[in-house]
């Protein structure tokens, strides 16, 4: 009963940080949508970077406008995959790093999905006009720092033996039983 107490404030404590996240990402976004739409772009490094509003109807770039359904769907798809493996993970201080990652994923993952649903598009602002960067948001700031977050922990701090415990009982069953029968 202990362990399940302790995973419970666990899970409590990143969803509390998540929806901290979450709000910060939409108070962004509120704050460009009353001072940005429908005025010029904001300089704030003349020629390098500056504050600019767009609604955004597809990913970077606007690729694949206007499949807002597909970007729901994935976006569902995202979240369940974080879940499971936020809750798979063991409470151990070397899983924590993993615990913050996904957090943060999420809260990218949210934020983009609340203006999706709510507006049927994102609300981009910052741009790097220097070498003309698709206009993004926090959430992207959140969703590209996690991914590298990601990859590099995979790649650097994490081992194979860690990565165990996200693979599914069936899975891990159906390996032995193709062993067995070898």
């Amino acid at each position: 009963m202990e362990l399940k107490s302790k995973k419970l404030k666990t899970v409590c404590f990143w969803l509390v940080c998540m929806v901290l996240l979450i709000l910060f990402d939409q108070w962004t976004k509120w704050m460009a949508v009353s001072h940005l739409k429908g005025k010029e772009a904001v300089p704030i490094i003349e020629g390098v970077f500056e504050l600019s509003y767009l609604e955004n109807r597809g990913m970077a770039w606007g690729l694949l406008s206007g499949q807002r359904i597909l970007f729901l769907i994935g976006s569902v798809v995202i979240l369940a995959v974080i879940i499971y493996a936020f809750w798979k993970a063991p409470l151990t201080k070397r899983f924590r790093l993993f615990r913050t990652i996904m957090t943060v994923l999420a809260a990218g993952a949210i934020g983009n999905f609340i203006d999706r649903l709510l507006n049927g598009y994102v609300v981009d602002f910052f741009y790097f006009c220097l070498i003309d960067f698709p206009v993004f948001n926090v959430a992207d700031c959140y969703v590209v720092t996690a991914g590298i977050a990601f990859v590099l922990s995979f790649l650097f701090y994490y081992k194979d033996e860690d990565l165990a415990v996200f693979v599914p009982r069936f899975w891990k069953n159906r390996k032995n039983r193709k062993r067995e029968n070898m």
